[in-house]
């Protein structure tokens, strides 16, 4: 079982990246998020989710093991595949995935391709406890920062940026600032640097 992979990346796919460790290519799927924030010829590492079918052998890489932890959850979640469970990623930071399954605001959910209303209601109900459990309630946003956040990348979208433009925007931002409109502007200013 691969649990772990260090190497270089040899060429950058729309969804997945191929790894050379050793001689050997690895093909790993990844998000969004992990594809933008590197490039051929970069060193990486990942934490390694392997799936075994009859007739394939997938991997899916994570940059921390909270991403992997959370990825296991949501797969063991009926309706739920890997490559739908990796889209989660590609829509939301981790803290806010944690916070929406928490605070239970299945709206994020809902923006991940393959998961309707229903499949984002039962990922909260089922993951909930788990979540909690498995990674306490540091750095947990409340359902008010959570709508906050929403309405900023919401709001940026509709500037023509993408959304995880406006993502890593909002990460940058002081976290001292709770109005809305304050946000965008901060936000803005990091976009126009």
């Amino acid at each position: 079982m691969i649990a772990s992979l260090r190497g270089t990346i040899l060429k950058k796919k729309e969804n997945y990246i191929i790894v050379e460790n050793n001689g050997i290519g690895y093909k790993v799927f990844v998000s969004e998020i992990v594809l933008s924030a590197n490039n051929t010829n970069d060193e990486i590492f990942l934490f390694i989710y392997q799936q075994v079918r009859e007739a394939e052998l997938n991997l899916f890489g994570f940059l921390d093991f909270e991403e992997h932890d959370l990825f296991e959850k949501l797969i063991s979640v009926s309706g739920i595949g890997p490559k739908t469970a990796l889209g989660v990623f590609t829509v939301a930071s981790l803290a806010d995935i944690k916070s929406a399954i928490i605070n239970q605001d299945a709206s994020i959910l809902k923006k991940v391709s393959g998961i309707g209303a229903k499949t984002a209601d039962r990922i909260v109900l089922e993951l909930k406890n788990k979540v909690a459990g498995l990674v306490g309630h540091e750095g947990v946003k409340s359902s008010e920062e959570m709508a906050a956040d929403t309405d900023v990348v919401e709001a940026l979208e509709s500037l023509g940026y993408q959304g995880r433009q406006a993502r890593e925007a909002l990460k940058q931002i002081d976290k001292d600032i709770t109005d809305s409109g304050e946000k965008v502007r901060a936000a803005l200013k990091f976009l126009t640097k």
